[in-house]
């Protein structure tokens, strides 16, 4: 006879940065907190705008890119059109919408057969 193994229950789990962050979120809000950087920088050299605004504009990029790499749309009839996106990021739809929008092909197709 064979032997028998142990299979863990979650075998899919997300290892945790600082206790709220996944990877995945994580690498979104710096990546998009690094945007808001650019345009504070960019807006302070054209406008001279404060230290304090800078950090509030950066701050609003994290939590949109926060929010962007760890909200899940959740499985619910209230949810309308997205309900069949139920468990996924914001992230995987954003990048599924994306590659359609960028691969996007248009079809003709002749409805005259006969060839008259």
């Amino acid at each position: 006879m064979g032997k028998s193994y142990f299979v863990p229950r979650s075998a899919k789990g997300e290892t945790r940065i600082l206790y709220i962050f996944t990877i995945k979120s994580f690498v979104t809000t710096v990546a998009i907190g690094l945007i808001g950087a650019l345009i504070w920088f960019i807006c302070d050299k054209l406008f001279q705008i404060s230290l304090v605004m800078g950090l509030i504009i950066t701050a609003i990029f994290a939590a949109i890119g926060y929010v962007i790499g760890a909200a899940k749309i959740p499985d619910s009839p209230f949810m309308g059109k997205f309900r069949k996106a139920g468990g996924e990021t914001l992230l995987e739809i954003l990048i599924r919408f994306i590659t359609f929008k960028k691969r996007r092909k248009i079809y003709i197709y002749n409805l005259n057969r006969g060839g008259k």
